[in-house]
């Protein structure tokens, strides 16, 4: 698209800002399926708890840390 508006002897801002609205529109008629696919997947990592050590021995590090410096601004 842009290299055809830029044949046509269009200004380059104009051209890149068509071939823009006409790329997002193509891609939001053809893709739909596809951008429903990736929300659902989405959702569906989101709402699972997910056990992760590495996040649990973080956030007891963090939560050590913090009890700590309240000891330390009590003195």
């Amino acid at each position: 698209m842009f290299a055809l508006l830029m044949v046509a002897q269009s200004d380059w801002w104009l051209s890149a800002l068509i071939a823009a609205i006409v790329g997002f529109a193509v891609s939001y008629i053809f893709f739909g399926k596809l951008r429903d696919a990736v929300a659902l997947d989405i959702v569906a990592r989101r709402s699972t708890a997910s056990h992760d050590p590495d996040r649990d021995a973080e956030d007891a590090a963090a939560d050590l840390s913090a009890g700590n410096q309240n000891l330390e601004g009590d003195r």
